[in-house]
């Protein structure tokens, strides 16, 4: 017993010892000056937005799978979109969701001024479920999920809408721990622990969560 308590002592003092890891994990993509502007409009409008460490994520993700058809629920203020359009192919296309008019608006803004073509993107701004029901089956390679309004039915929807292969991220998946504490039986918190348990138990599905921003799932349609 006093071996397992010294292990427990060093393991911990080995911990205190270690640098901000997610500190330094948000710190290692880069923005550029549109990403920045984006960030401060949604922060003005309070919209929803990647943390730095999620966007360059995104950027990565998109990359790897040279992802041409993107969708995305909870437009934000067009740092996401941003961020996507950074890494995606020439030919790619975005279509972004949101139900709020000023969050769409500021993302169209931010997007026509870094020189993004109207005709690659298009911004919709409805009722998010009865939006997504409208999209077409296995038409996406990414699907990128932040709001937590209908998240369950858009989270259950996103293996409809993916193509075989096609990569689903949740952004904020774990809304900063809350999710993790069971205590938290707020609306927002259950509904993403109910999409975390829902792609975990679904075999269709390979997937992780990763502790950044306010944690994301990254998972693949089999």
């Amino acid at each position: 017993m006093t071996i397992d308590r010294t292990v427990d002592r060093t393991i911990d003092k080995a911990s205190n010892d270690r640098g901000d890891m997610s500190a330094f994990a948000e710190n290692f993509p880069h923005e550029d000056f549109f990403m920045q502007q984006a960030r401060k409009n949604g922060a003005e409008v309070g919209a929803p937005d990647p943390t730095v460490g999620v966007g360059g994520l995104i950027h990565f993700v998109v990359s790897l799978i040279s992802a041409k058809s993107i969708v995305e629920i909870g437009t934000g203020s067009g740092v996401s979109g941003l961020w996507i359009f950074n890494g995606a192919p020439k030919e790619a296309t975005f279509t972004s969701i949101d139900s709020e008019r000023e969050h769409s608006a500021s993302a169209k803004e931010i997007l026509e001024e870094a020189g993004i073509s109207a005709q690659r993107f298009r911004l919709i701004t409805g009722n998010i479920i009865e939006v997504v029901g409208k999209l077409a089956d296995s038409n996406y390679d990414l699907m990128i999920v932040r709001s937590p309004e209908d998240m369950v039915d858009v989270v259950q929807e996103s293996y409809r809408l993916l193509k075989t292969g096609g990569v689903l991220i949740i952004d904020n998946a774990l809304d900063g721990g809350k999710v993790a504490d069971p205590t938290q039986r707020d609306f927002e918190t259950i509904a993403r622990r109910d999409s975390i348990k829902a792609i975990r138990e679904d075999s269709r599905w390979s997937a992780t969560v990763l502790p950044i921003g306010g944690g994301a799932l990254v998972a693949r349609k089999i």
